[in-house]
């Protein structure tokens, strides 16, 4: 493991647990309310199902919230959804323009090491990450189904989680570009890719016009209500996932290695 590398995933390991704490806490004490649904569970689910446009947009009319699948799909998928987003997003988008923001960058240019070394060990410390990220929150919401004695749907859960890994380092290859393109901190506008590409999917799933157009964003893939359905994701959506993902590197590289940077 390169210096760069090491340093990198000490530095935010505190930044980590508490993203990981946040999602996954929250979306484990969501799945535990699960238990506290009283009689009328059936009734409020059939009366959510039926609230048209809103039903769509978050799955209500996909799955049942009267199952523990269906209300993990609906409740949890969200906030695991937008969350893990925000944290690629947060994460990815200062990761390069930090060092000339911070002034940091007069040491690390003086290091015998390239700048595509320096892109490199910074881009596998995001992976790691999100990584990392992603087996906590399963954990927490592993630990949520056993604790309600349920049945722990491996399969669903394991393709969900994969799903929204995938998701998550298409966000980070945006925001990482972002943050190779200058020296200023790009948080805000890392954070708005996050909504905007969350925005566009539920969008896409209340307009009309736009739901054939739902695999452009990363969301398409990752919807929790139609992985826990079992449903197929749209035919081109992980294939320009994966484009946009290395294209969105590939300019980082370029970008990045060419521009002149401050001290």
């Amino acid at each position: 493991m390169s210096p760069i590398m090491r340093q990198e995933l000490k530095l935010n390991i505190k930044s980590l647990l508490i993203w990981s704490l946040i999602v996954g806490g929250l979306g484990f004490v969501c799945t535990l309310l699960y238990s506290t649904m009283d009689s009328q569970v059936n009734e409020l689910a059939d009366m959510m199902s039926k609230m048209g446009s809103f039903s769509d947009a978050f799955g209500m009319s996909t799955l049942s919230i009267a199952t523990l699948k269906g209300y993990f799909a609906t409740e949890v998928g969200v906030i695991h959804g937008l969350g893990s987003a925000m944290f690629a997003a947060f994460y990815a988008s200062c990761m390069l323009s930090k060092e000339e923001d911070g002034h940091t960058g007069e040491f690390l240019y003086s290091l015998p090491v390239s700048r595509g070394k320096v892109i490199t060990a910074k881009g596998i410390s995001i992976i790691l990450n999100l990584v990392f990220f992603t087996l906590i929150c399963g954990i927490f919401y592993v630990v949520g189904f056993a604790a309600l004695g349920e049945e722990i749907l491996w399969q669903e859960m394991l393709r969900f989680l994969g799903s929204m890994l995938l998701m998550n380092l298409e966000v980070a290859a945006i925001a990482f570009l972002l943050s190779a393109t200058t020296g200023r901190n790009r948080l805000g506008l890392g954070l708005g890719v996050a909504l905007i590409v969350y925005a566009y999917d539920l969008m896409g799933r209340v307009v009309p016009s736009l739901k054939d157009y739902l695999f452009i964003g990363p969301f398409s893939f990752a919807n929790a209500s139609e992985i826990f359905a079992g449903h197929d994701v749209p035919e081109y959506s992980i294939p320009l996932s994966i484009i946009v993902t290395i294209a969105a590197i590939a300019g980082a590289y370029l970008v990045y290695t060419r521009r002149d940077l401050a001290g």
